[in-house]
């Protein structure tokens, strides 16, 4: 027979041993949010998800059930053998530990496939990492990276954690870079997807004596920070990164593909262009349509970006600030990873 577990047994088995964690939700479910590093395999397709929904709705829970046992039952096969093709120990979950889970832990049961099943389902895991989130307690020194556009700081942060420094990429959990044009070429996540990555980073952390991360504004894309992380910002120690236009240019070019993204980023300008100067505006416009993408950034920059981070600065006097003048990104970081040497944290 299967075995009910809380989702503290279940974090107290994936650090003891290799188990996967399956959520039988269906493909819409699923992909709106999930478990950290689940696998999908549903019980229901969307469909018949929606079928079975309507007929408890409308007809009756006993109707309900014989149906979804009637669509169940025609591929248990199917389904079972991508169970039996998973190695080790594994974990199956839906929505609130009902139906779903249930009858998926019992039918593998039966075919000698050992499952777990997550009292509570995805709910009672949202519930978990919102009640985390809500008591975290920020106990790490912030070391918060800011420079104007284009000065490469998610490439900073992503050559600093490939090397083992503890760092909190908010705009890889987000999906999104935080600008106007920040979703291109992404995902944007939703909140919940956010604040699950958020929250198993952080305990990835544990006692990291400082964590280094980017200073975004509140709301990320779709997202929006806790305030906990709003605060930490705020008081950090405030590393800026100063970098050439040119160097500047290049690397946003590298980032965003506008080549490959034209008419997403014409699109993302638009909604920005009453905010510029009109002739300027104009020429930004002229350029991204010519595929003349190097000057249409450098003017978006100078007229538009610049300004707005100049402006943002001024908001931080008073707090610890270093400021490292650099001409590229392996420059950058050489004089982070020189200065944190440095620090007695």
């Amino acid at each position: 027979m299967f075995q009910d577990i809380t989702l503290e047994e279940l974090r107290v088995l994936k650090n003891k041993k290799q188990i996967t964690v399956i959520d039988v939700r269906s493909p819409s479910e699923y992909k709106d949010s999930t478990l950290p590093e689940s696998l999908n395999i549903p019980f229901f397709d969307d469909e018949e998800r929606a079928e079975v929904g309507t007929l408890y709705k409308q007809t009756s829970v006993q109707a309900a059930k014989e149906r979804g046992l009637e669509i169940a039952a025609a591929k248990l096969p199917s389904f079972v053998k991508e169970f039996a093709a998973i190695q080790g120990d594994k974990a199956v979950f839906c929505w609130r530990g009902g139906m779903r889970s249930r009858t998926t832990a019992t039918v593998l049961s039966l075919m000698d496939i050992h499952a777990y099943r997550l009292i509570g389902g995805y709910k009672a895991y949202r519930k978990w990492v919102l009640d985390e989130l809500e008591s975290y307690e920020f106990k790490a020194k912030p070391y918060v990276i800011h420079g104007n556009t284009g000065t490469g700081k998610t490439n900073l942060l992503h050559r600093l954690k490939a090397q083992g420094y503890p760092v909190l990429d908010l705009e890889g959990m987000a999906g999104h870079r935080g600008s106007i044009f920040g979703e291109i070429g992404l995902h944007a996540n939703n909140q919940k997807t956010f604040d699950s990555l958020l929250l198993e980073e952080l305990i990835k952390l544990g006692d990291a004596p400082y964590v280094l991360f980017e200073a975004e504004s509140k709301k990320i894309g779709k997202v929006v920070m806790p305030p906990f992380m709003a605060e930490q910002k705020e008081i950090g120690t405030q590393i800026w990164i100063e970098m050439p236009l040119q160097a500047r240019v290049q690397q946003i070019l590298e980032d965003y593909r506008p080549e490959e993204y034209k008419e997403q980023c014409i699109s993302a300008f638009r909604s920005i262009k009453s905010r510029i100067h009109i002739p300027i505006a104009a020429e930004i416009e002229r350029c991204l349509q010519a595929d003349l993408f190097g000057e249409a950034v450098a003017l978006l920059l100078e007229y538009y970006y610049d300004p707005k981070y100049d402006y943002t600065s001024t908001q931080y006097e008073g707090i610890e600030r270093v400021t490292f003048k650099v001409n590229n990104l392996d420059e950058a970081e050489a004089a982070v990873r020189s200065f944190l040497s440095n620090q007695k944290v």
